[in-house]
Parts: structure tokens; sequence; C-alpha cells
């Protein structure tokens, strides 16, 4: 490159002014010194992912908001750290980083700003093909958080940042983009990018991954069903140890002083619902010993096949270019979050985010805002196949973008639309987080419903009626776009009582993706549009046509 000199020392003096940074700040700035020595990258073990349960009845509230803050994001060599052994891209983006930074004049910046996002997702892409080699690293943290220099953020964003639960606790199907990747890489789920998968023929291999699939969505199910019933049974004894406690308790005989005195009415209450209890709990330990039979015969045929899948190459480890694909399709995703007006900068900076961490789409942010969603759309993850009702959280993947709006990338994947996950993706740093995941939401609800309808959706289903009331008010733009707008405010507004639809989306809402029952009886009760409405339930539940 020629004079290495801008690459060591200090940061320079005019770039430390215009980010705000003066000796008495928290963080020391970045050592340059060898910056692009490339030093041997440890090659560590990818830590295993554990399987979700695909059959939870609720996200359960998060254990912790946050963790002690990770020292990492204030290490004064993290920028380095990310740059050193990446070559002569390393050069020409801290060069451009450097440029941008210094920059006054806006067409000069902008011409530095475009160069730095095409040079920063080059690097993006290239840290994703060496993901499982990456352990809680600067480079990891890049491609988490979008975080490149740690500097152009201030003391108090770098302690939020580091104080982000790291580890899936959850056991949640939500992602950062590094669990993601590694997800991807293992082989055990499909591409962001399947567009290049075309086949023309179901061959033996794609017979045994589809197997595979099967009996893993078969030993979920069963695993979701233990859960909940243990659950049960665990709210059940506790039950039974209360009435216990109750039943010891005694007062003293009012005549012969030194015995204890009978049960009391109530008491005895308690041993009548005791013996109820026991026959639930006989009843429950014969239902969970049929499921532990079924869970033990559906763990034995996912092994075989999945060592079956291994041995024929049906499952195998993604190859590092395929892995720049799936960032590319990152990159896309975060396009279509942040949309055609916002910013496409992908660079953590200071001035695009606060230092709150309730502001941030963090994954435990994430279930808290789904939490209240399905409090009222409790059939927005609901999916039915042969009669069978199954609640099937999307993957949800978290982007590093400004974007306001998550999206759904799809709905379910093609070759397993009864239990397979869709795809949903949800930018970091939204203005309002609620608003981001509800976005994400109804655009899921949306396809969901299309892809059920198919070439009937203009006509059928919860597609069908809102595309006949968008037509017939003559309503412009995007079908989809408004729905996804109608959609936030029948739970924002309407579940609350304030009424903000059109009455023809109102009742399209009312019907399809109705309220729970004891938020609808008390509706009723606030005014005569609701009234109205539930009257109309009662009819059709009288002609059984609902």
């Amino acid at each position: 490159m020629g004079n290495d000199d801008i690459f060591s020392g200090d940061i320079d003096p005019e770039i430390a002014s215009l980010l705000g940074i003066d000796d008495s700040t928290t963080v020391d700035t970045p050592d340059y010194e060898n910056l692009f020595n490339d030093g041997p990258s440890a090659q560590e073990a990818s830590p295993v992912i554990p399987d979700e349960d695909i059959s939870k009845e609720m996200f359960l509230p998060p254990e912790k908001d946050s963790q002690n803050p990770n020292p990492l994001y204030s290490n004064p060599n993290y920028y380095k750290s990310i740059l050193n052994g990446e070559g002569e891209l390393a050069h020409t983006l801290h060069e451009n980083m450097s440029q941008f930074l210094k920059a006054t004049d806006p067409k000069e910046k902008l011409k530095f700003r475009t160069r730095l996002m095409g040079q920063y997702w080059e690097l993006y892409r290239i840290l994703a093909s060496r993901v499982n080699t990456l352990q809680k690293e600067p480079k990891r943290g890049m491609l988490r958080y979008g975080l490149l220099l740690p500097n152009i953020i201030s003391a108090e964003q770098r302690k939020m940042i580091g104080s982000i639960p790291e580890d899936n606790n959850t056991g949640e199907p939500i992602y950062y983009v590094d669990e993601w990747l590694e997800k991807v890489a293992s082989g055990m789920v499909s591409p962001l990018a399947t567009d290049d998968l075309k086949p023309t023929k179901r061959s033996g291999d794609q017979k045994v991954k589809m197997q595979l699939d099967k009996a893993k969505g078969s030993r979920e199910a069963h695993l979701g069903t233990l859960g909940n019933l243990q659950k049960k049974r665990r709210m059940i004894e506790e039950q039974l140890q209360n009435r216990i406690g109750d039943l010891k308790k005694h007062t003293r005989n009012s005549v012969f002083n030194e015995l204890e005195s009978l049960y009391s009415e109530a008491q005895s209450r308690h041993i009548t619902e005791m013996m109820n209890t026991l026959r639930e709990l006989s009843s429950l330990h014969k239902d969970m010993s049929v499921h532990y039979d079924q869970l033990n015969k559906a763990d034995q045929d996912f092994k075989k096949l999945q060592k079956k899948a291994k041995e024929t190459g049906a499952i195998a480890e993604v190859a590092p270019s395929e892995l720049q694909k799936e960032a590319g399709s990152i990159q896309q995703m975060a396009k279509m979050c942040v949309g055609r007006q916002g910013n496409h900068f992908p660079i953590l900076m200071n001035q695009f985010f606060t230092s709150r961490l309730q502001t941030i789409a963090t994954r435990e942010n994430i279930i808290k805002e789904l939490i209240e969603i399905e409090k009222l759309d409790d059939g927005v993850f609901k999916r039915t196949f042969r009669q069978k009702t199954n609640r099937i959280v999307p993957h949800i993947i978290l982007v590093p973008c400004y974007g306001d709006s998550g999206i759904c990338w799809e709905p379910f994947e093609r070759y397993n639309r009864a239990t397979s996950r869709g795809r949903i993706a949800i930018p970091m740093y939204p203005k309002d987080v609620k608003t981001a995941v509800l976005t994400a939401v109804a655009d899921l609800r949306w396809q969901v419903a299309k892809e059920k309808a198919q070439h009937y959706w203009m006509e059928e289903g919860l597609t069908g009626h809102y595309y006949q009331y968008f037509s017939d008010r003559k309503l412009r733009g995007d079908v989809r776009l408004k729905f996804i707008e109608d959609y936030i405010l029948w739970i924002t507004k309407e579940g609350e009582g304030v009424q903000k639809l059109d009455r023809e989306a109102r009742g399209i809402f009312w019907r399809d993706i109705p309220f729970p029952q004891d938020l609808k009886d008390s509706l009723r009760k606030r005014g005569f549009v609701y009234n109205e409405l539930y009257k109309k339930d009662l009819n059709r539940a009288a002609s059984d046509g609902y």
C-alpha cells in the first residue's frame, strides 16, 4: 500500500475531535501498530447448538434482560483485531474509514461512505465464511452487532452492547446473525438463499433429508407435549402440597384442650379435592408414560436417520462459499428492513441508536413483545395440517441494521409446509421495537394466509377478504403493506377498544384474526361497534356457519 504511517499510533486527533473523544474517555483509543500482520487464527470447534422445542404452548418471560457488561467492546484493540489478517481489504477499508470520518464536504463524505459500505459488506461475507472458527472475539461482535470501530459509539453505548445476554437460554428460535450462520454451517437448517436450489426430481439424498425432518418434527412434538405435561404436573403437585400444609394446621379441642380438633369444614373439602387431584396425577402419569415410549421411539428413528443422512451426504457442513452467499442474503434482509428511504449505512455509529437497552431488538426484548402480541392474536403461530394444529414459531433473525420494519422472508420451507418454521427478520436498531416486531408478525400472517389459499388468495380466507375490501374501497398502493398497517392498528389500538380501523377492515380482523373470547366479552361492553360484531359471532355460531 506504500505509506503505512496512518495505521500506527493513536487515532487521528481530527477524527477524535469529530467523534467527541477526549482524554477523559473511559476507553483507550485503538492502537494501530501491526494492524495488518497476519497472525495465526485459532481453529476452535464450533459450539453445540441445541434443538429448540417446536411444540411449546407459549413464550416464557426471559429470566434476565442483561448480563454483566462484556469488556470486549471496550477493548482498545477491538478494531485492530477485526482488520488483522484480512490483507488488502483491511488496508482500503481503514483508509476509507479515516477519510469518511475526516470529510466535511457532503459530496466527499458521500463518496467515502459509499465505498465504505461496499467494503464493509465484503468483509462481512468473508467473516461469515469463517464463523465456526470465531469464538467470543471482535470479528464475531461485528457479525452480531455491526460494531466495527468502538470509538464511533459512546462509552455508555459500548457498555450497553456488552450487557446484552450473549447465550440463548430461552429455548426459542431467535438468533443473532453469527448464531444463524452457525446453524446454517451445521447443515441442519436450509440456507436463506433457497432460490438457487431447484431440483427437478427428488433424489435419494433429498428423501433421506425429508424423512429426517419428519422424524425431527415427531421427536420435538413429543418433547413439547411432555414438557407441557411436566409443567401441569408440577403445578398440580404444588396445589397438593399447599392443601397438605393447610390440612396439618389444627386448633385445640374446646373441651379436651390436650387434644386437637377435628378437621374443619374447609379442611374436609380439601380432602375431597386432594382425592380428585391424586386421580388427576395418576391419569397424567399414564399420559406421560405413553409419550415417553413414543419419544424414545421417535428419538431412535431420528438418530438412525441422522446417521444415515450424514453417511449419504444428505446433511453436511456447508462450504465457506455457501456461507458467503448466506451473508449476502443477510445483506438483502437488511435492505428490506431499512426500506428505500432509510439509513442503509451498516456500521454502528453513536448518532443512529440510543444507549438504552430497552430500545434495542435483543432476543429478550423480542420475546417480551411477542408475548404481548400472542395475548391478542393467539393463533398467529398456529398452523393446521391434516386436522392437527401445531404452534410453530418461525426462525427469527436479528439483523444489525437501522431499519424500522421487520419482514417475513418466507412463511415456511418449500418442502415441508406442515411443520417447518418460517423465517422472519427484525432490525436490531429500530426507532420502535414494538413496531419492528409487529410488522414482521403481520407480514408472516399475510404470507401464511396467502400460501394457504394459493391461486385463490384474492378470493378466499384472510387475504381474499382483505383484498376484496381493498379493491371495493379503491385503495391505492400495495395491498400487503396496507394490511400490515391495519394489523398494527388492530393489535395496538383496537385491542384496547380504540376504534382506528375502517368498519369493513375491523369486521375482517374480528372474524379472521379474532381476539381471545374474554377480550371480545370485554370489548362488547365498551361500544356499539364491538357489540354489533359480537352479535354477528353469536348469529354465525347459531347457524353453524362460523
